[in-house]
């Protein structure tokens, strides 16, 4: 019973391209499946809206960049564990050539993964990711180039390795 005609197709034709995405935002396949669900949920509402003007992967990633930054303003530190959580394979995640740099990325502060997400991964520009953000274009690149240097730093051999020049 399909009320709304097109929704379901576009469910089907784009789940797997929001779940990896996600993935990117999260960093977790269970809190990308949530965030998901709940975008889902949002454009099934704005359907006939969305249908007739917009294009309705742009409303659901804006929409779920915007749910996971909701998520970030509210819990403004991450909550520190004993143990790892346990990483299982799941289809969603980059080949194995770029593992490393994806542990980099989800180790990030949530800021600045998701400014690097959407700059590299959406390949928006500045003030668009500003506006899915909610944020100044000047955070936008201070988040950028400070997740940057981060990843620059973690991903880089340590000069103790290479010796020192004087």
């Amino acid at each position: 019973m399909d009320d709304e005609p097109g929704f379901d197709d576009f469910v089907a034709e784009q789940a797997d391209a929001l779940l990896r995405y996600g993935y990117v935002l999260t960093g977790n396949p269970h809190d990308a499946a949530d965030l998901v669900q709940e975008a889902l949920v949002r454009l099934r509402g704005a359907w006939p809206r969305v249908k007739r003007k917009d294009s309705p992967h742009s409303y659901a990633r804006t929409t779920m960049a915007r749910l996971h930054i909701s998520i970030w303003r509210r819990h403004r530190r991450e909550h520190l564990t004993g143990e790892p959580p346990e990483r299982a394979h799941h289809e969603v995640f980059p080949p194995d050539e770029d593992h490393g740099l994806w542990e980099e990325l989800a180790a990030l502060p949530r800021r600045q993964r998701a400014v690097l997400v959407l700059r590299y991964y959406e390949q928006l520009a500045d003030a668009e990711i500003a506006e899915v953000l909610g944020i100044s274009p000047g955070t936008v690149r201070s988040q950028a180039s400070r997740g940057l240097d981060k990843l620059r730093s973690s991903l880089s051999p340590s000069p103790a390795t290479h010796g020192s020049m004087r």
